[in-house]
C-alpha cells in the first residue's frame, strides 16, 4: 500500500517548466542520436553509429594505435590494482571495479594486448596476425567499437537520466513483461539495439543492470535476446550474398523469427534460471504498479518528471558519460581482441566448425535445404563471428540457402568476435557456457521458422 501511494503522489504533484525542459530536451536528444533513422549514402542507420563511422573514416589510419595504447592501459592498470593496490585505486570504487579484477581477466586482458601489439607490429605467426583472424579484431572490427564507445558513452545519459525510460516503460510495461518477461522500460534497450546497434543495447542494459534496474535474469534476457545487429549490418550481409533484392521478405523473416526466440528464449534455462537478484550492492528498483483510475500517459509523464527532476546537471551528466566511455575502453575492448582473436583462428585455421556443422548439415537435408553440406558449418560457424557464415556461403548457388544462411547468421545473435566479448568483458552475469547453449538454442529455434518462410519465398 505504500509504494502505491508513493506512486500516486508522482501523478499529483506539481511540476515546473524547468521539469519539463529537463525531462523533454535531452530525452528527445536521446532519441535523435540513438533511435530515430536516418538516411545516408551508406544505407540507413542512427545518428550515432553515423558519426562514430565518421571518426573511423577521418581517424581510421590511427585508431588501432589508439586501441592497443587503451589495452595496454587497461593491463598495466590492472597489474598495478592486483600487484601494489595503491591508494589512489584502492580508495576509489569506480577505478577499484575498473582495475581490480580477478586473475583470469587479467589473463585475458593480456593475452588480448599481446595479440594487439602482434597485429600492430605485424610480429608473429600468419595464423595469429593475418587480415582473417587478428588483423581482422584490431583494423575492423575493433575501431568500431572505438567510436562506438566514445560516443554511445558520452551520450547514453540522454536516454538514462532524464525520464525518457520512465515514461517509454509506463506506455509498454503491459507489452513486455506477458510477451518477454521484461520490465517495460526495456523496450528502449531493444529498439535502440535493433534500430541502431546490439553494442549500444548491452551498453545500455549494463548500464541499468548495474544501477538496480534489472534483475540479473531480466538483464540476461535483454542482452542475449534484442542485441542484434545493426540494420546496416543486415543490408551488408545480404549484399554480400548478391541477395539485395530480397531485403524486405529478409528483414521480416529476421523480425519474425527474432520474435519467436524472444518469447520463448527467457522461459527455459540457460535464461530461465537467472536469479532475480540485482547487481552487486545494487538496490532493486521495482516497476511499481500503475494506480487505479490513473491513466498510462499520466503515469509515466510523472515518473518521468520526477526523474528529471532529480538528475544531476551538466557536469554530473560529462562525469558520468566519461566513466561510461572509460567502463567499455578498459575493460571491454581487451577481451574482444583475445576471444575475438582466438574464435577467428580457430574458424579459419581448423575443422572444428565443420566437425561440429555435421547434425545441422543433417537437418537442413530433413527440411530439404539446397547443398545442405555446403551450408551445414556456416550454422555454427556464426558463433566465432557473425559475418563468417555469408563469407563462406556466397558460393553456394542456391539462392534459397543463401537466404537461409543470411536470415539465420542474424538471428542467432551471439558471436565472439564481438557480441560474445562484449557480453563477458561487461558486467552482465552471462558465461562462456551460457552463450554456447544460446547460440544453439537461437539456431534451433528461429532455423526451423526461416527455412520454412524461404519455402514460401523460393
Amino acid at each position: 500500500m505504500q509504494g502505491e501511494f508513493q506512486s500516486a503522489n508522482v501523478t499529483e504533484k506539481t511540476y515546473t517548466k524547468k521539469d519539463y525542459w529537463k525531462f523533454i530536451l535531452p530525452s528527445l536528444f536521446g532519441l535523435l542520436f540513438f533511435i530515430i533513422p536516418i538516411n545516408t549514402e551508406s544505407g540507413m542507420t542512427v545518428p550515432v553509429a553515423y558519426f562514430a563511422n565518421s571518426i573511423n573514416g577521418a581517424l581510421g589510419a590511427y585508431i588501432p594505435s589508439f586501441t592497443v595504447a587503451v589495452i595496454t592501459l587497461s593491463v598495466l592498470g590492472s597489474i598495478t590494482a592486483r600487484g601494489m593496490k595503491p591508494g589512489w585505486i584502492m580508495n576509489s570504487a569506480y577505478l577499484k571495479n575498473l582495475f581490480y579484477v580477478s586473475n583470469n581477466w587479467l589473463l585475458t586482458r593480456t593475452a588480448g594486448m599481446v595479440f594487439g601489439w602482434m597485429v600492430l607490429l605485424a610480429l608473429g605467426p600468419d595464423f595469429l596476425v593475418s587480415d582473417v583472424t587478428g588483423g581482422l579484431l584490431l583494423n575492423d572490427l575493433l575501431p568500431v567499437l572505438f567510436t562506438t564507445f566514445l560516443l554511445a558513452g558520452f551520450l547514453l545519459p540522454l536516454l538514462l537520466n532524464f525520464g525518457l525510460l520512465e515514461f517509454v516503460g509506463a506506455l509498454l510495461m503491459k507489452v513486455m513483461r506477458p510477451s518477454f518477461t521484461l520490465p517495460g522500460r526495456s523496450s528502449l534497450d531493444c529498439l535502440a539495439s535493433w534500430v541502431g546497434d546490439g553494442t549500444i543495447g548491452v551498453l545500455l542494459t549494463s548500464k541499468q543492470y548495474e544501477e538496480g534496474y534489472y534483475t540479473k535474469r531480466e538483464s540476461a534476457v535483454v542482452a542475449t535476446t534484442f542485441s542484434i545487429v545493426s540494420i546496416t549490418f543486415t543490408i551488408v550481409v545480404i549484399t554480400y550474398l548478391n541477395m539485395e533484392a530480397y531485403f524486405l521478405p529478409y528483414y521480416a523473416t529476421i523480425i519474425i523469427a527474432g520474435l519467436a526466440a524472444a518469447i520463448i528464449m527467457p522461459r527455459i534455462p540457460p535464461l530461465s534460471r537467472k536469479s532475480d537478484d540485482t547487481y552487486e550492492g545494487a538496490e532493486r528498483r521495482t516497476e511499481e504498479l500503475i494506480p487505479s483510475g490513473v491513466s498510462v500517459v499520466k503515469w509515466g509523464k510523472g515518473q518521468a518528471l520526477e526523474k528529471a527532476r532529480h538528475s544531476g546537471g551538466a557536469k554530473a551528466t560529462m562525469k558520468e558519460g566519461l566513466q561510461n566511455v572509460l567502463d567499455m575502453w578498459i575493460g571491454v575492448m581487451p577481451v574482444v581482441m583475445a576471444i575475438g582473436t582466438v574464435a577467428v583462428v580457430i574458424a579459419e585455421f581448423t575443422s572444428f566448425f565443420t566437425i561440429i556443422g555435421k547434425p545441422f548439415e543433417w537437418l537442413l537435408v530433413a527440411m530439404q535445404v539446397p547443398e545442405a553440406g555446403a551450408a551445414g558449418q556456416t550454422m555454427v560457424v556464426g558463433f566465432a563471428d557473425m559475418f563468417l557464415p555469408a563469407v563462406i556461403g556466397s558460393g553456394i548457388e542456391s539462392e534459397m540457402t543463401r537466404f537461409i544462411i543470411a536470415s539465420v547468421s542474424v538471428t542467432q545473435l551471439v558471436y565472439m568476435s564481438e557480441m560474445g566479448g562484449l557480453l563477458l568483458g561487461s558486467k552482465l552475469p552471462v558465461s562462456f557456457k551460457d552463450l554456447v547453449f544460446i547460440f544453439l538454442l537461437r539456431t534451433l529455434i528461429t532455423l526451423p521458422i526461416v527455412v520454412g518462410i524461404a519455402h514460401l519465398i523460393f
